[in-house]
């Protein structure tokens, strides 16, 4: 039978379902929204939520020293022989951990060289893909530099090899293949290169190497069971920020002082995170050196904020008997809790002897202040960071972006015009920091520099020389060192020529950097 209604148009079974149907969605609805809403706010709590390990790290582990780089002078030149391998790490968890390193498998040993020295490294690649090695802070010609430009093929090896003629200072190797910096440094590769020179030779500072001079390699790491997670998170627009700090990998590492000064040469080999270097007692520090060498006169601080990349020579003094830890505190310059400024991070715990051997205080003055003059500027260009890109543009391998001569000086107007932390690197060069957001520099940034954080809505003018290598072929790098920044784009490219002398391939110069 059918059934019909008043007008006499059959009624359907199936009419009477979705009618039913459309009244059940209406309580469905009430009931899933508010699931869906806890969800997301569980997902955004959840991914940002800050990271506090303040005494929850048992340290228990001595801090491992990386070794000196083995080496031999053959006709005049000081060779050393790296190579980048796969292996497995006891990195604290369970099962050993699947690393990279270098002459090993995790992380690598410190090169150690003297100004006017000329070096060879030859640089084997075993990782089962191509890579680079590239001399952070090193001033040294574009084809030697390990940029992008310079791949070595898995199974090849590549023997770079210049003058060190640069001040005492703390200087690193890492990768830097485009687009996969930050997974092959997130993996291992990396160590300091230590440069030596007479002046710095003469002055009374802690210089005995693992004793009283100690490398502080300093990095943060995500695990999933006992492998490191690569994954950068809901919301983290910088990448990676990991729950648990290794120190020259070692995890909750402690070093026993037995002198009364101890020199920890810091180095933010993070792929993104800021860290806020302070003791537990609030004690005072004395910086001496940054990233291109030592500071005019000691400055006595209690916190310093280090981005990726960046180098602290620091000098604390404890008493016999006393313990006291390096943590991270919330950043004082950024504000962006997405991308770790909240977080507070127990870092190295230094246990002093009951007897200290005693240490000679610090020089009132241990440099000459960097000497670049305003005056001899011939140029100003300006960048601006924002999102992944320089200037509104990402990085291409066959553009250059700025053409300078060699033995001019000039201002980089850099900004970032986003919410996100960025730094700024220049590769070959060490600059002056001439101002900061108009105002003088603090004098933490007194001395040479080739990188310098950016934090929200940063602006700076930096003094940059160019002198000694020229090569219009190829290129150098300026970019963040925010790593998945950097591979996202957020790179540059500029080649130092003669004047007059015009700039090859990649090389048509039509985006050069903002001038005026």
């Amino acid at each position: 039978m059918t059934l019909v209604d008043p007008l006499g148009r059959p009624i359907t079974q199936p009419r009477r379902r979705t009618r039913w149907l459309r009244w059940l969605a209406i309580p469905v609805a009430l009931v899933l929204l508010p699931v869906a809403a806890l969800v997301t706010a569980f997902a955004v709590t959840y991914t940002t939520a800050d990271i506090d390990t303040v005494g929850e790290v048992d340290f228990d582990r001595p801090l491992t020293i990386p070794p000196l780089a083995e080496s031999h002078v053959d006709e005049g030149t000081r060779v050393f022989d790296l190579t980048m391998q796969q292996g497995e790490t006891d990195l604290g968890r369970p099962e050993p951990t699947p690393t990279w390193g270098v002459n090993g498998s995790y992380l690598g040993p410190t090169l150690r060289a003297e100004r006017g020295e000329q070096v060879l490294v030859n640089v084997h690649n075993d990782l089962g893909e191509e890579s680079t090695l590239h001399w952070h802070g090193m001033h040294l010609p574009a084809a030697m530099d390990g940029g992008p430009h310079q791949m070595v093929g898995d199974g090849d090896t590549v023997s770079p090899t210049w003058q060190v003629d640069q001040p005492a200072a703390t200087l690193w190797y890492h990768p830097h293949p485009h687009g996969e910096t930050a997974e092959h440094v997130y993996r291992g590769v990396a160590g300091m290169f230590i440069l030596d020179d007479p002046q710095e030779a003469e002055l009374p500072l802690p210089r005995t190497y693992g004793v009283d001079d100690v490398p502080v390699i300093v990095q943060d790491k995500k695990f999933e069971g006992s492998e490191l997670d690569d994954s950068d998170g809901m919301f983290r627009n910088n990448g990676i920020l990991g729950d648990q700090v290794l120190v020259n990998g070692t995890p909750g590492p402690y070093l026993d002082v037995t002198t009364e000064l101890v020199r920890l040469r810091l180095l933010n080999a993070s792929n993104a995170r800021v860290y806020n270097f302070h003791f537990d007692d609030h004690r005072r520090y004395q910086l001496i050196a940054t990233d291109g060498g030592l500071l005019p006169r000691p400055v006595e601080l209690t916190h310093l904020e280090l981005s990726p990349g960046e180098r602290a020579e620091v000098v604390v003094a404890v008493e016999p008997g006393e313990t006291t830890v390096l943590r991270s505190a919330p950043s004082e310059l950024s504000g962006n809790r997405f991308a770790g400024a909240d977080d507070r991070l127990d870092v190295l715990q230094l246990r002093a002897a009951d007897h200290l051997s005693p240490s000679p205080p610090l020089p009132d003055r241990i440099a000459d202040a960097p000497t670049l003059d305003p005056d001899d500027v011939v140029r100003t260009r300006e960048f601006r960071l924002s999102g992944t890109t320089i200037n509104g543009q990402d990085m291409a391998m066959d553009r250059t972006d700025a053409t300078v001569e060699v033995d001019t000086t000039e201002r980089w107007v850099v900004r970032n015009a986003d919410g996100d932390p960025h730094n700024f690197h220049i590769h070959d060069v060490q600059f002056v920091v001439e101002s900061v957001d108009g105002r003088e520099p603090p004098p933490e940034l007194a001395g040479w520099k080739d990188t310098v954080f950016m934090p929200e809505g940063r602006e700076v003018e930096l003094l940059v020389r160019f002198s000694d290598y020229t090569d219009p072929e190829t290129p150098y790098m300026f970019h963040c060192h925010v790593l998945r920044h950097e591979d996202r784009g957020m790179m540059g490219q500029f080649v130092v020529v003669k004047p007059d002398e015009q700039a090859g391939d990649p090389s048509h110069d039509h985006h050069e950097a903002h001038d005026h």
